[in-house]
């Protein structure tokens, strides 16, 4: 019988980061049940200390240990709700301790469209809407119903719904100092929309298709020309230590936009949405000569510019040493720095 759950102290944290470096922390919770995290954290010997969720570890690159309570929430049970649907389609729930792309090919079994060019992404259900993630025109927030969450600031479980949940680009309200200490994400809800089109027009996929002879996808497809695009562009972190983008792309305005077209005219450039232009980080870093370079183990990977990795033995301080370096080329040359994708701890 499984043990709702395990306290280690002093415990590594090698296993629970993607990028495979060495950190401890002071104690270490595994919780596989929501219902005792209240007590549980509430305990006098960890109410005051800071608390870190850690999923997968696949967005977290940690710099020395955490004098804190890391609490790793493993649950992973799937369901959907057929007697539960709304004009927004039928509910489906992840435990947040699931692999998001278990979860992905869980739900593209079933007939459930609009996470598709999500597929491949590390991590876990609990850390997607962290992070708000994103990939090939598509970010999470379009087919998430509500987020179950324990609430340290109250002590209690709460569910938000998704327009309480603050997601942008690349963040939400659960993102952030203040906010990883207080949310531990344990369960998230999802409407699919049986109608949900398919994206198509980012670069990359419809070419992928055309090449494959797919003239009229499924979800499926895209989900698998996604999964070949990826695997043929990034590491895979169980070989190569890594956390996928390490930065975010900038939004910056048009008349910034305007002024370093002018300077640099093949610079790549969308607009977001929103009357701002996004900027590629990749291309920018690439620009400033930081693809495939590497100091000791701290590198970024030769076929994209935007994953920092760890070829063997680098510390966590040598990997954001390396990073701010980059950063610093990109400021030089663009006249601004890149904001971390990555939480550094």
């Amino acid at each position: 019988m499984k043990l709702p759950f395990i306290i280690q102290q002093d415990a590594s944290l090698k296993r629970f980061n993607t990028f495979g470096v060495e950190a401890k922390a002071k104690w270490l919770l595994r919780v596989s049940e929501a219902s005792v995290l209240p007590e549980l954290l509430n305990r006098p010997e960890w109410r005051e200390l800071p608390m870190l969720p850690l999923g997968a570890g696949s967005n977290v690159l940690f710099t020395q240990d955490f004098d804190g309570v890391a609490v790793h929430y493993d649950a992973d049970a799937m369901v959907e709700f057929p007697d539960d649907v709304s004009e927004r389609g039928m509910r489906a729930r992840a435990g947040a301790g699931r692999i998001w792309h278990e979860f992905v090919l869980w739900a593209l079994d079933r007939g459930h469209t609009g996470i598709e060019n999500l597929a491949l992404i590390p991590g876990t259900v609990g850390g997607a809407p962290v992070q708000n993630i994103g990939a090939y025109g598509m970010e999470l927030d379009s087919c998430v119903e509500a987020v179950e969450a324990y609430d340290r600031s109250i002590n209690a479980m709460v569910t938000l719904a998704r327009d309480d949940c603050g997601f942008g680009y690349r963040t939400s309200r659960f993102k952030g100092a203040e906010a990883i200490g207080r949310y531990l994400i344990t369960a998230v809800d999802f409407r699919f929309r049986p109608d949900a089109p398919l994206m198509l027009d980012y670069p990359g996929v419809q070419t992928e298709l055309d090449e494959l002879n797919i003239y009229q996808p499924r979800a499926k497809d895209v989900a698998e020309v996604v999964s070949r695009i990826r695997r043929r562009k990034l590491p895979d972190p169980a070989g190569l230590g890594n956390a996928g983008s390490f930065f975010k792309n900038p939004v910056i305005e048009p008349e910034h936009a305007d002024v370093l077209a002018e300077v640099y005219p093949r610079m790549p450039r969308y607009s977001d949405g929103d009357g701002r232009i996004k900027l590629s980080a990749g291309w920018m870093l690439d620009f400033c000569g930081f693809r495939g370079k590497r100091e000791g183990d701290a590198g970024f990977y030769p076929k994209h510019a935007l994953v920092l990795v760890n070829y063997g033995s680098a510390t966590g301080r040598e990997l954001f040493d390396f990073a701010e370096r980059a950063n610093d080329a990109v400021e030089e040359r663009f006249g601004f720095r890149l904001e971390p994708e990555v939480l550094v701890l």
